[in-house]
């Protein structure tokens, strides 16, 4: 899978990546919301590197085109018709609006591959992230495993 956007391409990892996912997936302080973290490089790699699909999860590298640096990441998990999303961006590229391009880039093609509904799962506590998902237009569902739910009707 392979989604260009204005500024950004989202594409599966290469080797390449990996240095740079740890420099900002390391960072305790700035990924407090993710549970994907604080892992070595081997780590990283089998999982970013393995063979992943949609139904498993898919972890994909968010690149800005300018200069083709890591920049972010995107998940995917599908569940029938449904798809579930989580996203992340280094510190150094936050607020610049490279989430909402990204997502909604990734929206357009799920509905291209007949997914209906995009889910998200996020901390409460995580202001930035369910601001954007209001800015995208995505609907409070309530509150179930620890976490605010929101739906996104494809």
């Amino acid at each position: 899978m392979e989604i260009q956007t204005k500024r950004c391409i989202i594409r599966p990892f290469n080797e390449s990546d990996i240095n740079r996912f740890m420099d900002y997936r390391n960072d305790m302080d700035w990924m407090q919301y993710q549970g994907f973290k604080g892992l070595t490089k081997e780590e990283y790699a089998e999982v970013l590197l393995g063979g992943n699909d949609l139904n498993s999860g898919m972890q994909l590298a968010l690149v800005d085109t300018k200069n083709s640096w890591l920049i972010g990441d995107v998940y995917l998990k599908q569940e029938e018709e449904n798809c579930w999303i989580g996203y992340s961006i280094c510190r150094s590229e936050a607020r610049k609006g490279y989430a909402y391009e990204a997502v909604t880039a990734v929206i357009n093609h799920l509905k291209k591959r007949g997914i209906k509904t995009v889910k998200a799962g996020v901390a409460s506590d995580n202001v930035a992230s369910i601001e954007l998902l209001r800015k995208l237009e995505f609907i409070y569902l309530g509150f179930a495993e620890n976490e605010m739910r929101f739906s996104f009707k494809v």
